[in-house]
């Protein structure tokens, strides 16, 4: 039986599938409707500054060098404070945390809006920018409140949902600066339809939403992640799939706009693309994974990723805008289908090492769930880094060359490496032992990797 206390549940267990069938689905899909609209709105508040660039013409006085160092210390924030956020479920509650960081974005937003006009100084966007990065937290504190309501057979489906709603905001605060723009509107009036969808979100969490007593900070789990190999593995494919999703929908408008002479309604009829099939298709990645295996999953979209950057560079040394963007709008549907997978892979890497210790039953998945809530913040907020350095290699690309085409030579290698972890780590051997002992040849075979 679901025992509640105010907006507090304090028996959960959804791995008994009569409480799931009974009461247990039926709470975990309202909480996720309504954690999906709040990460959805920190998304678009994150990534805003990707459009309001394209607004900041020649009387701004930013060269593109400068676009693309603001928008990388916006991704930099988002990805520092998702560590923070991670911990603050536990510490005051999914439910409450949602209503707190949602009621937050209208720092950075209502900052914006005073500052967005020219003669304003390149310091003083980048420390609003600065603001703006909180909502790149939200994701981080979405993800662990909703890893602790869905059983594993579920996750896969439940974190790509979750996560996928989440990334759409970014196309729909494109798509919003489109029409904007079209109307000969100013970046005020898309900040200012903002600031009220923000009080909705924050509303709508404090009366729908609940807390779940069962999840609690553990600093020993932390730790333990922390020092777990996998975690930091899983951060460095996450680096390769989220970094280069949320880097490019910061970066797609400005490259276009630089490389290739658009103007600003000319980027924005096509900078929303990507984002949102990408977005649309994270879902569809972690279903993938549910059925066939995340780490197979992942490593074929790897695969995708290079041969669609290695058109990118055909495109870009021609010149070839046609190419260049329909190459570009594929590699974001592949970075969304990678982040739908390697999500899922996280919380079955860490069941799989709870059943190669010989753990089974609630107490697998009790040590499932404590070591991977753990480690998705940790991993979160790494792979967001990789936005960071897709920027950053934007603006060196362009300083050095002119153009992008080196940024994009560098991508392509790394996706190679990120390849050759996957395949070397979670295809190519079985489950490590604990201890690194040798099986007792009474003993069952153990899980692999792919199957996670």
């Amino acid at each position: 039986m679901t025992a509640r206390s105010g907006r507090w549940i304090h028996e959960w267990d959804p791995e008994d599938e009569t409480f799931w069938d009974r009461t247990g689905e039926r709470i975990a899909r309202r909480n996720l409707l309504f954690s999906v609209l709040s990460e959805h709105i920190g998304f678009s508040i994150w990534t805003m500054w990707s459009v309001l660039v394209l607004f900041m013409g020649p009387e701004y006085g930013l060269t593109p060098a400068d676009k693309f160092l603001l928008t990388s210390v916006v991704t930099l924030v988002g990805a520092v404070v998702r560590v923070p956020y991670t911990f603050a479920v536990a510490i005051f509650g999914g439910r409450n945390w949602t209503v707190i960081s949602a009621g937050l974005l209208l720092v950075p937003t209502v900052a914006a809006f005073a500052v967005m006009e020219p003669g304003t100084s390149f310091s003083t966007f980048l420390l609003v920018g600065l603001l703006a990065g909180i909502g790149g937290g939200n994701f981080a504190s979405s993800m662990t409140n909703i890893n602790a309501f869905f059983p594993l057979r579920k996750k896969g489906w439940a974190l790509g949902l979750n996560a996928g709603g989440g990334n759409i905001g970014v196309p729909v605060i494109q798509l919003a600066a489109l029409a904007i723009i079209g109307a000969s509107g100013g970046p005020r009036v898309l900040l200012g339809v903002y600031i009220p969808l923000i009080v909705v979100a924050a509303v709508l969490a404090a009366r729908y939403m609940d807390n779940l007593a069962s999840v609690k900070n553990d600093t020993g789990a932390a730790k333990d992640a922390a020092r777990d190999a996998h975690t930091w593995i899983m951060a460095f494919l996450y680096i390769g799939t989220f970094g280069s999703f949320i880097g490019y929908s910061f970066a797609f408008g400005q490259v276009l706009q630089s490389q290739f002479g658009r103007t600003p309604l000319q980027a924005a009829y096509v900078t929303f693309i990507g984002p949102l099939l990408g977005s649309l298709i994270r879902p569809v990645g972690g279903w993938l994974a549910d059925r066939y295996g995340g780490s197979r999953i992942t490593l074929w979209n790897f695969v995708a990723m290079g041969a669609a950057t290695s058109v990118l560079i055909v495109g870009s040394v021609r010149e070839s805008l046609a190419l260049f963007t329909v190459a570009f709008v594929v590699l974001f549907v592949l970075t969304g289908l990678g982040n739908g997978s390697t999500y899922k892979m996280i919380p079955g890497i860490f069941q799989a090492k709870a059943l190669a210790k010989g753990l089974a039953g609630e107490e697998a998945a009790v040590y499932g769930r404590r070591l991977s809530g753990a480690a998705m913040g940790l991993i979160g907020a790494v792979g967001a880094l990789g936005g960071v350095g897709i920027n950053l290699a934007f603006r060196q690309s362009f300083l050095s060359y002119g153009s992008g085409t080196g940024a994009f030579v560098a991508f392509l290698a790394c996706y190679a490496i990120c390849f050759a972890v996957t395949w070397a780590v979670y295809l190519r051997r079985p489950v490590a032992r604990a201890g690194g002992t040798n099986p007792a040849p009474e003993e069952k075979p153990q899980l692999s990797y792919a199957d996670v």
